[in-house]
């Protein structure tokens, strides 16, 4: 039994942009699980299709219940091959990609079609198939599970890096991090209770001047 994902996102960038960010997404904030990046191959065919494989290297996380089928010392890195075709007269994108070890817990596939918007061919969509499989005896399905649901995750974080590195490629502001946010949050709640701080030790400071003020009236 395989685990099967259909999906389709939108870009609000043009086919090009969106071609020119795909090879320049790491590092960016949402892929602190990418480890590195390489291109192993890269070719022009005769009918001017760019054809290019990478590897790449992702932290691998496991639950916890999946840590116990496996010795302490198994790798905790997964290695990612992606195969892409660049068909620029047509604008399209086509990548697949695979993970090369641990295939024995998991395997997650996937196809992504990267095309001109119907709606506007200013934006990009783009098309994502994906299939999850898993070969341990028992737990096959709970493996499945996981898998899909982390594959989920990851779409968003892709997106998510995406658009940072689009607007930094259009020379805009990319849209902060929630940990940015949450970290400025944070300091500006400590100035609010610093300025409260200190101004609640100018008010008791008046207070008590007043208040001797008033007692040298009576003397």
């Amino acid at each position: 039994m395989v685990k099967y994902f259909l999906g389709q996102s939108v870009l609000r960038s043009s086919w090009d942009q969106v071609f020119a960010a795909f090879w320049q997404r790491y590092p960016n904030p949402y892929s602190k699980h990418v480890l590195t990046e390489d291109i192993v191959h890269r070719e022009v065919t005769p009918d001017q299709k760019l054809l290019s494989r990478r590897l790449l290297t992702k932290t691998n996380r496991m639950p916890r219940w999946a840590e116990r089928l496996f010795p302490a010392n198994v790798a905790h890195s997964v290695y990612i091959l992606e195969d892409s075709i660049v068909d620029p007269q047509n604008q399209t994108m086509t990548t697949f990609t695979w993970n090369i070890n641990h295939s024995r817990l998991m395997v997650v596939e996937e196809r992504c079609v990267y095309c001109v918007n119907s709606d506007n061919s200013g934006w990009t969509e783009i098309h994502r198939e994906a299939w999850v499989s898993s070969s341990l005896f028992g737990v096959s399905r709970a493996v499945q599970e996981f898998g899909l649901a982390r594959f989920k995750s990851n779409v968003t974080k892709t997106m998510k890096g995406f658009e940072y590195i689009l607007a930094k490629l259009q020379g805009e502001a990319p849209s902060k991090t929630l940990v940015e946010t949450a970290k400025e949050a944070k300091e500006k709640a400590k100035e609010t209770a610093l300025a409260a701080t200190e101004k609640a030790k100018d008010l008791a400071s008046k207070a008590a001047t007043k208040k001797q003020q008033q007692q040298r009236q009576f003397v």
